[in-house]
């Protein structure tokens, strides 16, 4: 399994402000996670390429103002974590990407990084890329985002390690814990509590306080979210049995293996010593089921391959509260509709929900596919494509290069 992209770019951004040789094995060779690493090393620090890892010399000492745009080309989480960084140095840094990513909304991050006083800009006042960042002098903020993200916890935090006094998010629903994971690895000063008011829905609080980093040597477990595409196919494939090693267990991460089994599916799960997971899947009839809101942010990016099984299920399935699938690198709330639609299914936008009819477990048609330029459209298409009984055709399959290169080739050998 590649490692798990959203604890690269965390890792190699955190380690550039160490100070210090960090070892991070298990680096996915996507170009998202090497945006990243492009960015820290024109704001300074080394970033040298190992056999399944990269060596960064970083330190804040080490860094300085980049003389060019910081391009993060189609990555939202690097450029929104990078935000949270670039507002903390005392310079000017200029961040921006490909045409997709300069379409997202950035006022989530913008917002809690100007009330801690630095100076942003960007079109539509900031919440289109490229956004001008003057950093500097910031202040610890209390902080409840509007919408559960990870992303804009990160920028946040990451913020407040160069900010006076505490920096404090608090969040109504859980969202991956990487980032304090990650701060407590690198040695930061930081605590998670639990938020009464939202017990129910396990909120809590991540309080940063000022802290420098210290290196580390680490490995980047496997991806949850690539592993999903491999088990939902050995759900849904006749005669099939498929296993990944390596997965990533830590909080909110796992969502769409619940899902899995609230829908039937027939899998075997285990945790080896590292704490990671081995996942076994096998084909057989599964059920629809519903998704409900506060479970998305914990199977956000595994919605489209959830979706595929969805449409070969017994009955209906429903997913809830998906308004941010509409600002990922399509709107993927209305392109996982289209997508099932061509590969034969049937599945409606209902505002921010989508149904998926199940087919009873016959086959899907398959046919040509339009990604959209989304690689999570692009790699469910595949599966889907897989369990169908005829040709699919996947549009701007390239897009896939931006998080899991080698899906194509892994895809071929299972088969073989």
């Amino acid at each position: 399994m590649p490692g798990d992209k959203s604890i690269a770019h965390r890792a190699v951004l955190m380690a550039a402000l160490a100070k210090g040789t960090s070892l991070i094995c298990g680096v996915p060779d996507g170009d998202d996670v090497a945006r990243s690493a492009q960015a820290v090393q024109m704001l300074g620090a080394e970033v040298s390429p190992l056999s399944g890892g990269v060596q960064v010399h970083g330190g804040r000492d080490r860094l300085f103002e980049p003389c060019d745009v910081l391009d993060m080309g189609n990555s939202g989480t690097g450029m929104r974590l990078l935000a949270g960084i670039a507002a903390a140095l005392p310079w000017l840094s200029v961040l921006s990407g490909d045409r997709s990513l300069r379409s997202r909304p950035m006022a989530r991050v913008v917002e809690p990084l100007r009330e801690m006083g630095a100076h942003i800009d960007g079109r539509r006042n900031g919440d289109n890329a490229p956004l001008v960042v003057r950093g500097g002098n910031l202040k610890g903020i209390y902080y409840r985002p509007p919408q559960a993200s990870a992303q804009v916890k990160s920028a946040v935090l990451l913020a407040g390690l160069s900010a006076q006094g505490d920096t404090t998010v608090e969040e109504k629903v859980p969202t991956r814990a990487h980032t304090e994971e990650l701060l407590e690895r690198f040695g930061a000063k930081v605590r998670v509590e639990p938020e009464l008011s939202s017990m129910h829905l396990g909120g809590r609080r991540v309080t940063v306080s000022p802290s420098e980093l210290h290196p580390v040597e680490l490995t980047v477990p496997g991806d949850p979210s690539q592993a999903a595409y491999w088990v939902v196919a050995g759900c849904l494939i006749p005669h099939s049995e498929v296993t990944v090693k390596g997965v990533y267990s830590g909080p909110c991460r796992n969502g769409f293996l619940d899902v899995l089994e609230r829908m039937g599916a027939d899998l075997k799960v285990r945790s080896d010593q590292s704490g990671t997971l081995d996942i076994t899947s096998r084909f057989g009839p599964i059920t629809g089921t519903t998704v409900y809101e506060q479970e998305v942010p914990a199977l956000i990016d595994e919605v489209p391959v959830l979706a595929v099984a969805a449409a070969m299920a017994h009955g209906d399935t429903s997913f809830h509260g998906l308004g941010e699938l509409r600002v990922k690198e399509s709107d993927r709330l209305n392109t996982i509709a289209e997508l099932i639609s061509s590969l034969g299914g049937r599945a409606e936008v209902v505002g921010d929900d989508l149904v998926v009819s199940g087919s009873a477990g016959e086959p899907l048609t398959g046919g040509p596919v339009d990604s959209h330029g989304d690689h999570r459209i692009a790699m469910a298409a595949a599966v889907g494509g897989l369990a169908a009984t005829g040709k699919t055709v996947i549009r701007s399959w390239e897009s896939v290069d931006t998080s899991y290169p080698s899906f194509a080739q892994d895809m071929s050998r299972l088969l073989q």
